[in-house]
């Protein structure tokens, strides 16, 4: 009897630590509900949530994997993001550029700068801190020189589609926006079933997987989460386009992070450089492509973050790598490297988004919110270390 309430209780434990930061999301989440009187979660605020953390998401999944390589961050990525939008607001809105050329210009120029900054870390081996650090500088500096220091307004309707649109309900339902709601399900049951499936191939493969109990309660919990935002976004305008693009990154990083080679390697270069390389890793490319990548996923978030604002701005981007480093440490990164997930990430990001959008609602001033944000993302580092401290 002492031994299966030992085994219950290790399983409750063990359940807690590997959950934390979803039971810590939903506490928040609760706390700024009651004390915005019940506004926070209204459909438009969670339609707004969407909208305007989207660039966040985008960010965090890339720096996710820079932290991954062995704690290392990318301090460029708010400049990247103003360069980007800069770009396409000189190239759309002043130069008439087709959008979808301009598009494509901004995205090589995002690959161009994380291949530049890239060959630097991995094979002159500056440091990422310092050679991004730079960047920061450089390409902030590139951004003032192409708008000149002026913003410039506004996009054509078929580029605003990229973050301020809605994809249309089929069904034409009155006050409810029914295609978003199927989709909800829809997504809910593919989570459901690739669960499922996973742990069949986990057990077949002699893995460990999580209790039964465990597993039941996590899935239950995420579907209907899933479920209730469908409802709730059907309850205004649907489905933000934006939410796709959100939807095709996410599926995609996870799946590289999860089952290709290079996310493998990615893993093995931050759990131990020197052993990877031993093993026959190309840690140079590893690290090259980890910030090839990151340069491109911010040209995305630039893009998006310039629809979102309708206008080019030269402070566009500032600050926003604190963001995308906040969700990635929030959400169970590493700050040594080689542990982390896309979906840590992503309710990393969604707890920065709550935290930010709750204590605008709630008056607090912006000053006050920078503190409160310093002392998340300072505890949430604290419990990694003090968690890697424990288990030596």
């Amino acid at each position: 009897m002492d031994e299966t309430k030992l085994r219950y209780k290790n399983a409750i434990l063990s359940g807690l630590r590997q959950y934390t930061m979803l039971i810590a999301l939903v506490i928040v989440t609760v706390f700024f509900e009651i004390g915005t009187k019940y506004v926070l979660l209204v459909p438009r605020n969670v339609t707004n949530l969407i909208l305007q953390n989207a660039y966040v998401v985008i960010l965090a999944v890339g720096m996710l994997l820079c932290i991954l390589t062995g704690g290392n961050i990318d301090l460029s990525v708010g400049s990247v993001v103003g360069l980007t939008g800069a770009l396409a607001g000189k190239l759309i809105i002043e130069n008439k550029m087709n959008i979808y050329a301009g598009i494509a210009v901004c995205l090589a120029v995002g690959i161009a700068i994380g291949m530049w900054q890239g060959f630097w870390i991995a094979y002159v081996k500056i440091p990422p801190f310092i050679v991004t650090l730079t960047g920061m500088l450089i390409f902030r500096g590139f951004t003032l020189v192409v708008l000149n220091g002026k913003t410039i307004s506004p996009f054509p309707d078929n580029y605003l589609e990229i973050s301020t649109k809605f994809i249309p309900d089929f069904f034409g339902t009155p006050n409810f926006n029914t295609t978003c709601m199927l989709a909800g399900i829809i997504a809910a049951a593919a989570y459901i079933f690739s669960q499922f499936i996973g742990r069949a191939k986990r057990t077949r493969k002699g893995y460990e997987n999580e209790g039964f109990v465990s597993f039941l309660i996590k899935l239950v919990i995420i579907s209907a989460a899933i479920v209730v935002i469908g409802w709730t976004l059907a309850k205004y305008k649907g489905i933000p386009n934006v939410l796709i693009i959100l939807a095709v990154v996410v599926a995609v990083y996870a799946y590289i992070t999860i089952k290709t080679v290079p996310g493998r390697y990615l893993y093995a270069l931050g759990g131990n450089a020197k052993a990877a390389q031993l093993s026959g890793i190309d840690t140079k490319k590893v690290f090259f492509l980890a910030y090839t990548n990151m340069a491109f996923l911010a040209a995305v978030a630039g893009l998006v973050f310039a629809a979102r604002l309708n206008s080019a701005n030269p402070t566009a981007g500032q600050g926003f790598e604190m963001d995308a480093i906040g969700s990635c440490f929030i959400g169970g990164a590493s700050a040594y490297g080689g542990i982390g997930t896309v979906g840590g990430v992503i309710i990393g990001a969604i707890f920065m988004g709550v935290l930010n959008n709750g204590m605008s609602i709630m008056g607090i001033a912006s000053d006050t919110q920078q503190i409160v944000k310093g002392f998340v993302l300072l505890l949430a580092v604290a419990f990694d270390v003090v968690s890697k401290r424990k288990t030596k």
